[in-house]
Parts: C-alpha cells; sequence; structure tokens
C-alpha cells in the first residue's frame, strides 16, 4: 500500500518536473528567438530538472521491472539456476547502490558549500538525486532478497520482465 503511493507520488513529481522543464526551455526559445530576450536562470534550472527526472524515472522504472534485462538466458535456466542468477543479481545491484549512496552522500556534503553560477543553489542538493535514487533501488533490492530467502518469491518472478502496469 505504502509503495503504491510512494511510486504514484513519484509518477506526479516526475509529471510535474516535465512540465516544469518544458515551460522554461520552450519560453525560453520563443522570448530568445521572438523578444530578443530570455530567461537568465532557464538552461541550469532545465538541466537540474532534467537531472532529477532522470534519477526519479530510473527508480519508478526499477520498481515496474522495465529496465533491460537478459530474460530470455534467464528462462532457458533450470529453476534453482533462476534463483542463483536472480539472488546474484539483486545482490551484485545491492551492492552497486551501496556504493552509489555512499559516493553521493561525501559528495553531497563537499557540494553543499558549492553554488550553482546563476541561482546560487546548493549543488549539494542537486546531486541529492542520484543519492534518492540509489537509496530507493537499494530499497526494492533489499525487500526482493528477503522474499527469496524466505521463499515468498514464486518461480514465476525468477525472471525479471516488465509489469502489466507500465503505461
Amino acid at each position: 500500500m505504502f509503495t503504491r503511493f510512494a511510486i504514484r507520488a513519484l509518477e506526479i513529481l516526475l509529471v510535474l518536473l516535465l512540465g516544469v522543464m518544458v515551460v522554461l526551455v520552450f519560453g525560453n526559445v520563443v522570448l530568445r528567438y521572438g523578444f530578443n530576450s530570455g530567461i537568465t536562470f532557464s538552461e541550469e534550472v532545465s538541466r537540474f530538472i532534467f537531472m532529477w527526472l532522470t534519477l526519479i524515472g530510473a527508480l519508478v522504472a526499477m520498481h515496474e521491472n522495465a529496465h533491460l534485462g537478459m530474460s530470455s538466458v534467464v528462462k532457458a535456466l533450470p529453476v534453482p539456476a533462476r534463483r542463483v542468477a536472480r539472488f546474484a543479481s539483486d545482490l551484485l545491484m545491492l551492492g552497486c547502490c551501496g556504493l552509489l549512496a555512499h559516493g553521493t552522500w561525501k559528495q553531497v556534503v563537499i557540494a553543499m558549500d558549492d553554488r550553482a553560477p546563476v541561482t546560487g543553489l546548493p549543488m549539494g542538493w542537486v546531486f541529492s538525486a542520484l543519492l534518492v535514487c540509489s537509496v530507493g533501488i537499494a530499497a526494492i533490492l533489499l525487500h526482493s532478497l528477503w522474499r527469496q530467502i524466505t521463499g515468498r518469491m514464486p518461480v514465476e518472478e525468477l525472471v525479471v520482465e516488465p509489469t502489466e502496469s507500465v503505461e
């Protein structure tokens, strides 16, 4: 229940961020070519929003099993090998998320003193998009590993394929 609410909130946030980015970029183009002026902060803010869009989108895609995978290879394996492959895959991805979160946290702390040239935003806020993404994906992977260890993951879910809820 909470997970579905959180994912829905992230999807709404993605729509809002995309809308802001479109308005900033399109408005800046119209102002630049039509009126020989522009929005000073448009390019910088659009770049920051694009980073957040990409990384929050990756988190939502992970929840929806929409990332690319090697499902045809895993499907060809016997069930015990599928279990090992899924467990190893989730464990390796969790390790990568841990490294990303650790490195990003260090970068965010350092970058809080640095300011963006035009808007003056702390760059740590911009870089924290990767921290949110890596911690969110790690939570999804931990849940998957827990289900595998406790035997609550059915054989059908061992091969990661996009869910039907992907719109």
